[in-house]
């Protein structure tokens, strides 16, 4: 029987910040699909428990507590996981934090520097050494890769007291677009996911009563928050050989509320 395009098996995925949320979300898919794992992730405990429920997918999973921001810290742990694991054929650059300040007036220069330090750098840190493996492979005559950046929508759009957010995400998908285009001829590419509002351990559903909740609902035309289950998919078709020839875009997974501009009133003309 033929090999299916989004058959994994014999491939190692790398996420960074694997451990909860979209990124565990991300390693269920690839888990289920046959792919081996690497999960980096600060916090122990959630790293040991993301593995557990992985491995019982029969797949080799390693864990590593990695500080994205640290530089030196990327660079040791990418090594030790191509020597653990014999290869990285792509990485899932997902790890990040968010925070809002109030006001763009208020925000501090520790504040701005402190979230790209980890969701602009780190993705550059944690992207340039998986080039330089999938670079290094393809020189040994096995080329191929993929790179994947989840960024948010708030790489498209504005939102009051976080534009450091929107400045790390927005340079995400520009900073894919010139890996793509670089490292194309080593056959290795290069996309960015956005993700709509995801219910997940930073952003919470509170409820079809609540304002956001309510929003949420009206606004987007699959009448609910996203779930890490919703990211299973993306992550299979951009890690596997089934998105070969796809490289420097941008996809958003956010039940279609860029499509309805995320403001129309769409409870009106929904089935009662």
């Amino acid at each position: 029987m033929p090999r299916l395009p989004w058959d994994m098996q014999g491939k190692v995925v790398l996420v960074t910040g694997g451990n909860a949320g979209i990124g565990l979300g991300f390693c269920r898919g690839i888990a289920q699909a046959g792919g081996d794992l690497v999960i980096w992730g600060r916090r122990r405990e959630k790293n040991l428990e993301a593995a557990a429920q992985l491995r019982a997918f029969g797949n080799r999973v390693l864990t590593q507590e990695v500080d994205v921001a640290d530089e030196a810290c990327v660079v040791a742990a990418m090594s030790e996981a191509i020597e653990k694991m014999g290869r990285v054929d792509g990485v899932i650059a997902n790890a990040g934090i968010m925070s809002h300040v109030g006001s763009f007036l208020n925000m501090t220069s520790e504040a701005y520097h402190g979230l790209l330090a980890i969701n602009q750098h780190g993705a550059f840190h944690v992207a340039r050494e998986a080039a330089r493996h999938m670079k290094a492979r393809f020189d040994a005559g096995d080329p191929g890769g993929s790179i994947l950046f989840c960024a948010s929508l708030s790489a498209l759009t504005g939102t009051v007291g976080m534009q450091h957010y929107n400045a790390a995400k927005g340079a995400l998908a520009s900073m894919a677009r010139g890996i793509a285009v670089e490292m194309g001829r080593y056959a290795v590419r290069c996309n960015t996911v956005c993700p709509g509002y995801t219910a997940t351990e930073t952003v919470k559903d509170p409820g079809p009563d609540a304002p956001l909740g309510k929003q949420v609902r009206e606004r987007t035309p699959i009448a609910r928050f996203g779930t890490p289950e919703d990211f299973e998919g993306i992550a299979v078709y951009f890690m596997s050989d089934a998105s070969r020839f796809h490289t420097g875009d941008l996809v958003k997974v956010d039940g279609g509320w860029m499509a309805n501009a995320g403001k129309a009133n769409l409870s009106l003309g929904r089935p009662a």
